[in-house]
Order: structure tokens, then sequence, then C-alpha cells
């Protein structure tokens, strides 16, 4: 079998819905990202995959490929797997290269909720079964695993020193490729006292409830993607692989409550692979919601030292179809700053009740 391995990962800046890129179209946000991991190897591209959530619709893929100035031979396809769109997407690419179907691809997601033109959500799950909005269905997850606000609370401050922390050490410049001239994400424009803002407060969702604005993500604009490969071509091209594909899960869950979506997905991956949670140096699952992140936690017993160690959507933003790209963006450039490590771990839930898993091990 063919070895998927992962060379290159970036992201643009994520911006506030209505912010930085207020005027920039999904296509426009995707075009320098494809130029930048395509650099010097245009014609080795077989396919581009990006998820991608609130449109404007139509194949963003292709537009954005063509606006890079990509041969018209470089297709391009945009799926919608709502907020796990960005991951799968990447799944999918290393299972192709996998199987032969090609030997380069770039795969993530983008996202701009400030163009878009739908004024609501599509649909997750018919209304006999229950179609709550993400808050509501963040409430029912703190409901069933008995999260506290006070440990929602606490996971949020957590995230939120760790990634002005990142931030203040540089880490999220090797990520991100500048648009239009910014370079950093708008979060890091105004520093907020959180420590403070927490307590006060208010449930947003549901009466009585624990989940606020303090607590969860924002709206946001943003794209991220990888470049893709299998190793020998790779190495034959003079690219170092940093992460090797080595399995992945999908599950699905009660729609009611797509935040516990990743236990399922991490619980199979793990076990079809004979490891344990201890085994896996770093895991990313993005943070829409503290009720999720520390469901999460305490269901799989994951420290927090292992866990989103350098911040997350809390703080950076949530732009849908590109999250799932994002978090492994995140763990590509982390290994190459740590020792001896040797699996990583991506996961993310979506509308639905879908949730992703991606394995991955540390070839550097």
């Amino acid at each position: 079998m063919n070895r998927a391995v992962i060379v290159k990962a970036k992201r643009t800046p994520i911006g506030k819905m209505g912010g930085i890129f207020r005027d920039i179209q999904s296509h426009e946000l995707a075009a320098p990202l494809l130029s930048h991991l395509a650099n010097g190897l245009v014609q080795k591209i077989d396919d581009i995959i990006l998820g991608n959530i609130v449109g404007p619709g139509g194949n963003i893929s292709r537009i954005a490929a063509l606006e890079a100035g990509f041969p018209h031979s470089v297709t391009g396809m945009t799926i919608d797997r709502q907020c796990s769109a960005g991951l799968e997407a990447i799944r999918m690419a290393c299972y192709l290269v996998q199987g032969g179907a090609g030997h380069c691809y770039i795969a993530g997601g983008v996202e701009s909720t400030s163009t878009s033109p739908f004024q609501s959500r599509a649909k997750f799950a018919p209304d006999k079964i229950g179609d709550p909005d993400m808050g509501v269905a963040a409430e029912n997850v703190a409901e069933k695993y008995s999260i506290s606000r006070v440990l929602q609370d606490e996971y949020a401050l957590l995230s939120y020193k760790r990634s002005w922390d990142s931030y203040n050490k540089g880490f999220f410049k090797q990520e991100i490729i500048p648009v239009i001239d910014i370079h950093e994400d708008e979060a890091f424009f105004k520093k907020r006292n959180l420590e403070d803002l927490l307590p006060r407060a208010k449930p947003i969702f549901k009466k009585n409830g624990t989940i606020t604005a303090a607590n969860s993500c924002g709206i946001h604009d943003g794209a991220s993607a990888v470049l893709i490969m299998e190793e020998n071509i790779a190495v034959n091209n003079g690219l170092q692989p940093i992460l090797r594909f080595m399995d992945s899960e999908v599950s699905g869950v009660h729609p009611n409550y797509p935040g516990e979506a990743p236990i399922p997905a991490i619980l199979a991956i793990l076990k079809r692979n004979n490891l344990s949670i201890s085994e896996i140096d770093l895991f990313e699952i993005n943070e829409a919601f503290s009720s999720k992140i520390v469901a999460c936690s305490k269901e799989l017993s994951i420290p927090y030292e292992k866990l989103n160690v350098c911040g997350g959507a809390l703080t950076l933003g949530h732009p849908y179809g590109a999250s799932g790209s994002m978090v492994i963006t995140r763990l590509f450039h982390q290994v190459q700053r740590r020792k001896d490590l040797k699996y990583v771990l991506a996961a993310i839930g979506s509308g639905g009740g879908i949730g992703v898993a991606v394995l991955l091990e540390v070839v550097i």
C-alpha cells in the first residue's frame, strides 16, 4: 500500500465575522493558500479537496484553483460534512494516495461567514429527531456528562492563556501565510480580561444554562490546507515528510449531542490500532464549546497536558469548514517543535452528530 504523508501545512489568519476579511470571498481566502502549498509542484497536483459549509455554493475549490492561476487541468472538489469537512477532506485525500488514485493532493477547508449569502444555517437533522442549534446541543452535552459551568469556565481560561502564550512565542506565525497584508489572527488585536468576563457572562442558549459567549467560540472567517503526497514521491522531490497518515474513523451519534461524537471515533481508532490514550502524545480536538472538550477529556481520560496545548478555537475562532484542517495544521507545526513524539490524533464533532478522527505518526 502507498503511504500518505503531510509535507506542508498552512492557514490564513482567522478573522471575526464582519471583521478583517469582511469583503473577502471564500475562493479569495483559499487562493493564496493553494499557491503557497503548490509552489514548485503545481504540475504534480492531482486534485484539490476543500471543505466549505456556509456557501456561497458551487465548487469553491475549483474557483480558488483558477483564482490562484493553476493550470486548467487541476480540477477541485468541494465537500460539506459540516464542521468536520476540513478534516474529512484531508482524510479523503490520504485514502486516495493510499489507493493509488493519485500521488499529490491539497486538502483542507475554507469559510467566509462574512460574505455568505445564507441568512440561516442548513438543517442538521429531521425535526422528528430534533435539530437543535449547536449552542443548545452543547448544553445537552453539558447536562448529559455533568459538565458544570465552573469546569467549562476553567477550561476556557486555560485555553485562552495557552492561545496567548503561543501567540507571544511566535508559534502561530509558523502556521500562517498573510492575506492582504494581514499577518495575524484578529483575536490578538486586543487582549480581553477573560478572567473577569467568565463569571459575569450570561447563558445565551438556555435559561439557567452553562454555555456563555465567554466559554464558547465565535463565528469566523479563514482557510487552512495541507499538502499530502505519496511518501516516496515526496522524498524523491526533496520534501520532508512530517506526519504519516495511519488511520481514521467516522462515528455517528444522536444529532442532539454532536459534541460527544469525537468520543466513539477516538475509541474505535485506538482499538483498531492497538493503542491506548497514554500512547498518543498530542491530541487536537476542535474547541467549538468548552463543554465538548471537557466531556471528551473526561470520558476518554485525556489529560489537559496533552490536549489542545497551544489553545484553539475558543480564542482564535471557528471558521467552520476550515477548522478540521486547522487542527491538523497545528499538529504539523507542534511536532516540529517537540522531540520524541510518535503518535498524534486530531478529531472534530459536527452538526448532525458526526465525529471524525485521524491518527497520524510523526515521521521526523
